[in-house]
């Protein structure tokens, strides 16, 4: 089955900070405290356009992951409706 190619913005750099560093979803779901799950966070690596909320939720769980101020703009390249 295709994805709809208004709803899938390809891999993400979020993906490739998460390889680079060795991260697998679930450390991102273990450092969220907004009920992150691991389906979300593969979603939003793989690029399946999500929402700008669970976007939110994604930054401020790698924010809390790596102790940095990181924006959206480095973790995704598209800004969710």
């Amino acid at each position: 089955m295709k994805s709809i190619p208004d709803m899938d913005a390809g891999i993400q750099p979020l993906d490739l900070l998460m390889q680079a560093q060795s991260l697998r979803n679930h450390d991102l779901v273990e450092a969220s405290t907004e009920n992150l799950t691991h389906k979300q966070v593969q979603k939003a690596r793989q690029g399946r356009k999500i929402t700008f909320r669970m976007q939110k939720k994604i930054l401020l769980a790698w924010n809390s992951l790596q102790g940095e101020a990181f924006v959206l703009e480095q973790l995704f390249n598209y800004r969710g409706r």
